[in-house]
């Protein structure tokens, strides 16, 4: 099974609960990048990686019945779900299974391109960017997020996994030096390689809160750290388990409240 089919797969299987266990993290980081991009009215927007439409539905509300809106995602149940949302929305998007990789579409069709939390996933993101431009009209604005830092203590709740994962798993939150996902002149380089001008950065944090222990166990599960529990033998999970609440004791904010604060990056260009 290559990278895309268990991507796709993952995200199937979470499509759904994620974003819907009341933690908010996703629909502000995507807010935010919809902000960054300031769609207008009229525009055309093309949503790469949309997921259940976090900024799907944002976007097709700035540009109006004037404007269009498309959707696409690796993940079919995850394409179907933002089908649903959108019309409970009141918003007409064409929401397709595609390829953020290579997305077939045709080319200088859109104004707007924005892209939350997909570009760490792709196998090759400098080529995909490249595409990416292609599919923008000239002045036409790119937006992606990423990660930046996130509370140096809640590394102590990750790094429970760690022994059982392979190498070729690693949480998009946790860079090397070598990343161009690690700072924010690695990602504006990635724009800059693309051929993608007045390329900024911007950037906003996400204080992310739980109930309590079992709160985060059904988040963890809701989001793509599924997968880190997959690749636990189902023996050893609630070792596994048992250590995270521990970690997660040490992780308590001036109120008490388990959590971590993640600070989201927005890199910005225009065609």
């Amino acid at each position: 099974m290559d990278q895309q089919d268990r991507i796709a797969g993952l995200f199937d299987r979470v499509a759904d609960t994620y974003d819907q266990v009341g933690v908010d993290f996703f629909q502000p980081i995507a807010d935010g990048l919809v902000s960054e991009l300031s769609p207008q009215p009229g525009e055309h927007v093309l949503d790469i990686g949309c997921g259940r439409g976090a900024a799907l539905v944002p976007f097709g509300l700035a540009v109006g019945a004037g404007g269009s809106v498309t959707g696409i995602d690796l993940s079919p149940r995850m394409v179907e779900a933002a089908g649903r949302v959108a019309r409970e929305a009141g918003i007409v998007a064409q929401v397709l299974v595609g390829d953020a990789q290579d997305p077939q579409l045709p080319a200088e069709s859109y104004d707007v391109i924005g892209s939350s939390l997909v570009l760490f996933f792709l196998p090759d993101p400098a080529p995909a960017l490249r595409r990416w431009r292609e599919l923008l009209v000239d002045g036409g604005r790119i937006g992606v997020s990423t990660f930046g830092e996130y509370t140096s203590g809640f590394r102590t709740v990750d790094a429970v996994f760690a022994p059982y994962l392979p190498a070729t798993m690693r949480d998009p939150r946790i860079t090397g030096t070598a990343n161009p996902f690690a700072s924010d002149g690695g990602v504006e380089q990635l724009l800059r390689e693309a051929r993608f001008v007045d390329v900024r950065t911007a950037s906003s944090s996400v204080s992310v809160r739980f109930i309590d222990h079992e709160h985060w166990y059904r988040w963890s599960w809701s989001v793509g750290q599924r997968a880190m529990w997959e690749a636990i033998p189902e023996a050893d999970r609630p070792q596994v388990q048992a250590k995270a609440y521990e970690a997660l004791d040490g992780c308590r904010d001036a109120d008490g409240r388990i959590g971590f604060d993640q600070v989201v990056r927005y890199s910005l260009g225009v065609r």
